[in-house]
């Protein structure tokens, strides 16, 4: 390598160290806030998402409830009395099944820029997002769907308004799950892998894009 090629490398290096250099102790606090800010939005998400759905089975169970007395049709009044019993059990497994994001978000405040303790918080707050969308999740609303359609299509004898109670408990159940919160999992994902070639030298680390209302930047993790 010639002394020329060799001074030119040198030199690459060394800016390459006196900008990362800023960058490197910009990048915990960057990503804590980039953490925090996700718990923020996941807490008020979660909580239009409780009482927003609480709201929707608190009416029906009430026009079942209604329903189930008043109506003049028997087939009618059968079908609110088994509406008033998912609707009521929808109602308290909502206000019960609280999202996690509130309590993450305040045990983040209290980290004291712990980055390595948000990390673990962020983990976990992801892995129980993926677990209220996973295939268990969806097995209690699978037996309450079932149970109401084979008492109305097998118990009743109406088959077809049984598949029908069936699909669109399962149908309102589904839209439930998937309008939950994941700001977690994607605060995570925001980091990408990233290759730096400085000279002769690689280094490998991890990128993210930092958007907030007064900003833009670009942190990063080696």
């Amino acid at each position: 390598m010639s002394s020329s090629r060799l001074f030119a490398c040198l030199l690459t290096l060394l800016l390459g160290v006196v900008f990362a250099v800023p960058a490197l102790a910009q990048q915990p606090i960057q990503e804590f806030q980039a953490y925090e800010d996700a718990l923020a939005r996941g807490e008020r998400h979660a909580n239009y998402w409780q009482y927003g759905w609480a709201g929707v089975y608190a009416t029906t169970l009430a026009m079942n409830a209604y329903q189930a007395s008043e109506s003049s049709s028997r087939d009618d009044r059968y079908d609110a009395r088994v509406g008033v019993v998912k609707s009521a059990l929808a109602l308290g497994g909502t206000l019960m099944d609280r999202q996690p994001h509130p309590q993450a978000y305040r045990e983040l405040r209290d980290a004291d820029q712990d980055i390595d303790r948000a990390r673990r918080l962020m983990r976990s707050v992801a892995e129980q997002e993926r677990r209220r969308r996973s295939l268990e999740a969806r097995l209690g609303s699978l037996a309450v769907n079932t149970a109401s359609g084979l008492l109305i299509g097998v118990g009743d004898g109406r088959g077809r308004d049984g598949a029908i109670n069936f699909a669109t408990g399962m149908l309102i159940s589904e839209l439930q799950l998937q309008t939950q919160p994941r700001q977690a999992s994607v605060a995570i994902n925001r980091f990408q892998p990233a290759r730096v070639l400085v000279g002769d030298m690689h280094l490998k680390g991890e990128y993210a894009l930092l958007v907030a209302p007064n900003q833009v930047g670009v942190a990063l993790r080696y």
